[in-house]
């Protein structure tokens, strides 16, 4: 979509903090970060969020989250623990409609108990 930031960021039309790039995947600094480590995990293919995504070509979500597990390790963050997730819509949090994980972690992280 030519509109969207993600896509604007993919295609190098607006500058980011780019930590991991693939053929299909591209992750990078959020700039609002809620963690001691706070990036972001998108496909290369847009999509407005995941269930979109899912219904549209599935394995675009294995392959996020294959990046997300190369990144992590390759940085040691999966040794302390992290977390993976993503916001639906805009009563869930979203505000870039472009399919997009958080990984937070660095820290002790609040909430989500269990």
């Amino acid at each position: 979509m030519s509109d969207c930031l993600f896509c604007k960021i993919v295609k190098g039309d607006i500058p980011s903090s780019k930590v991991y790039e693939d053929e299909s995947v591209y992750g990078f600094k959020d700039i609002n970060p809620m963690a001691k480590d706070h990036y972001l995990f998108i496909h290369k293919k847009h999509s407005k969020d995941f269930i979109e995504q899912v219904s549209t070509d599935p394995t675009q979500i294995i392959d996020i989250y294959k990046a997300i597990a190369k990144f992590t390790k390759e940085i040691n963050l999966d040794q302390s623990g992290l977390r993976v997730v993503t916001n639906l819509g805009e009563n869930g949090g979203q505000t870039v409609f472009h399919t997009h994980f958080h990984v937070l972690g660095g820290e002790k992280l609040r909430g989500f108990g269990a």
